[in-house]
């Protein structure tokens, strides 16, 4: 009969016993199962964080932030309301001396009216220099001449005002204006006679004739220049009465006092010297 080996039999032995018992729980260690449990909530922490939040866990310190300063806001600074005044429109100008209007902006031109300080009067050109406005004239409302601009003031809008071209430069004519200035006396008495060349040509010889009709008695003069005599001992000449010049001239000597006699002057200027050239000739009137 066999007989099997002690080893196997144990063996069989306790396969037999193991089969026959209940199965033994081990009793799971405390501090194990609370590790287990702390890292479990750690990753589920870690897998739900989100970018840029901190995750805080058990013994971590809570981060503080310190607020800033709001930002303040910019201070408005009022500015004061512009005060507006009003600009006449039509433009005006104004001279603070006398000034002719002329028919071309020029001593060329002849003269047509005359603008007086204290008048105003309507701008609508200038020339192309900005020397010479063009106007409506003082002295005739319903036409228009060029006005010197040297003593003039200007108002209202003149940016808009168009460049006129001027006539046509005239052909230069002899003309002048004389008016009696006064009476002198030394050795003498002689009559002071003021020219004004309004011409375009200057003179070099006058012929001047005075007749008295209360005694009926003519004296005359004739010179290639234009003498003043300053009382008894002074005189100052000048050979030319050039165009826009003004100058006053001596009578020839009366021998007596003409003092409240109607007196007749004829005064005649000429462009060359003996009275020859272009020649024009004023006559005037008047009582010393």
């Amino acid at each position: 009969m066999f007989k099997p080996a002690p080893s196997l039999a144990l063996a069989v032995l306790m396969i037999a016993i193991a089969a026959c018992s209940p199965a033994t729980v081990p009793t799971p260690d405390a501090n194990s199962v609370n590790t287990a449990v702390a890292q479990t909530l750690v990753a589920i922490q870690i897998q739900s964080a989100q970018p840029g939040i901190p995750v805080t866990g058990p013994g971590t310190a809570t981060p503080t932030s310190t607020p800033e300063p709001p930002t303040p806001s910019p201070t408005i600074t009022l500015s004061p309301t512009p005060v507006f005044t009003s600009t006449p429109l039509v433009p005006q100008i104004s001279v603070s001396v006398p000034t002719n209007c002329r028919v071309g902006p020029g001593k060329a031109y002849g003269r047509v009216g005359a603008l007086l300080v204290g008048e105003v009067t309507e701008v609508f050109g200038r020339d192309l220099a900005g020397n010479y406005w063009y106007v409506r004239n003082p002295d005739s409302p319903n036409n228009f001449c060029w006005l010197w601009g040297e003593y003039a003031t200007l108002s209202g809008n003149i940016q808009v005002l168009p460049v006129y071209t001027p006539p046509p430069t005239p052909t230069p004519v002899p003309a002048f204006v004389a008016s009696y200035s006064g009476l002198e006396f030394c050795i003498g008495w002689w009559v002071e006679i003021k020219l004004e060349n309004t011409g375009g040509i200057p003179f070099q010889s006058i012929l001047m004739a005075v007749a008295d009709s209360s005694t009926n008695t003519t004296i005359s003069i004739s010179e290639n220049k234009f003498t003043n005599i300053n009382g008894c001992n002074a005189s100052d000449s000048r050979n030319v009465l050039a165009s826009g010049e003004k100058l006053t001239v001596s009578s020839p000597v009366f021998g007596y006092d003409p003092t409240g006699h109607a007196l007749r002057g004829t005064i005649t200027l000429c462009s060359e010297d003996g009275i020859n050239g272009t020649c024009v000739t004023q006559v005037i009137e008047f009582k010393p």
